[in-house]
């Protein structure tokens, strides 16, 4: 059996009967978790492999755990910096700011290998300019050299301990207000300006072997009136094709307020997929992911199947031992130290978890 399209979520903190029917589904290829389904690491090294076990190849298992306001994974797992943070100490400190965050990247990969998750969608290479309150301090910096720097050790980091990367939110979702989980936001920025500044992370990251990318919902009108998930402009000609790029693209979550613009959920499945996207994530919206996963029963594409195949997690450190590894006391002093740059606390909400803004 292939890897199929749909990404889904789960409700609870173990799989129940329904759960296992619809994962073993041939159009699902993979589950993101979210903070409702953590309890202890113990737990999500339970769940993570009752889910693998559900099918050969194994399902792909992703998370946000980006550090800082976006972390699902709490207690039991390191506290990671704000991306914001590695920025900052940057600007005062490159080669320092770049080696602590590859390190840091490293402990956030291998603390989530030893629990049985391939891959987190991080790094985020928006440039935060300030405008857009949920990228925020996600963002690395407002420059795009900065970005680019600090995001090739993020993911030299997380390369080192077994995860591939997935660079969000293309071709960059700072330059405007809006959240794209409430509403559609637009760009009105020309092509130029976004390729000159914006374009400039995921150029260097894909030359860099960057394993996946995830598309913005967002319009730039001057290039294609649909989302740049919905826009095979942006991810056939410009993504594929321009930039030269062979990975995997996800979608971003299908049941956010910006994908409406892509019709109804089958309708909205369809055109990402049409757009050039390979696995399609649909969340907190369990009746959603049925009618998507039942439209998707005879879907088949080998060399979408080839490329999520690379995003299976390699190595796995045992975590009672993880602390005993250099490079984990290593990530453990930069974080302690970068902790002097923080001027928000580390428990402002989450702007990417629908559960906190009900």
């Amino acid at each position: 059996m292939s890897l199929g399209p749909i990404m889904l979520d789960l409700a609870g903190t173990a799989l129940d009967a329904v759960d296992r029917e619809l994962l073993r589904h041939r159009a699902v290829g993979g589950v993101i978790l979210f903070s409702r389904n953590y309890e202890s690491p113990e737990q999500i090294a339970e769940l993570t492999s009752s889910i693998h076990a559900l099918r050969e190849p194994r399902l792909l298992i992703g998370v946000d755990q980006e550090g800082g306001r976006v972390q699902r994974f709490r207690e039991g797992f390191t506290r990671l910096p704000p991306a914001g943070r590695f920025g900052r100490l940057h600007a005062r400190d490159p080669a320092r700011a770049c080696a602590a965050c590859e390190s840091v990247a490293w402990l956030m990969a291998a603390e989530l290998r030893a629990a049985g998750v391939d891959f987190s969608f991080a790094p985020v290479l928006d440039l935060d300019r300030a405008i857009s309150q949920v990228i925020g301090d996600r963002g690395f910096a407002a420059r795009a050299d900065t970005v680019r720097e600090l995001a090739v050790a993020w993911m030299d980091g997380a390369r080192h301990a077994g995860m591939a990367s997935v660079g969000k939110h293309f071709p960059g979702h700072g330059g405007v207000a809006a959240d794209s989980h409430a509403e559609l936001p637009t760009d009105a920025r020309a092509f130029a300006e976004i390729e000159r500044e914006d374009l400039t992370p995921f150029r260097r990251l894909i030359g860099h072997g960057l394993e996946a990318v995830m598309p913005a919902h967002v319009v730039y009108p001057g290039i294609d009136r649909r989302p740049a998930g919905f826009s095979s402009i942006w991810l056939r000609e410009i993504l594929r094709d321009r930039l030269g790029f062979q990975g995997v693209v996800f979608s971003d979550d299908l049941n956010m307020a910006a994908a409406g613009a892509g019709g109804g959920y089958v309708e909205r499945a369809q055109s990402a997929i049409q757009a050039g996207c390979d696995m399609l994530l649909i969340c907190n919206n369990r009746p959603a992911a049925v009618v998507i996963v039942d439209a998707f029963g005879e879907h088949h594409d080998p060399v979408a199947h080839l490329r999520l195949l690379r995003m299976h997690g390699r190595g796995q450190l045992e975590r009672v031992r993880l602390h005993e590894h250099p490079e984990w006391q290593r990530a453990i002093r930069y974080v302690a130290q970068l902790e002097e740059f923080e001027t928000l606390a580390l428990e402002l909400d989450d702007p990417t978890d629908p559960e906190k803004a009900e």
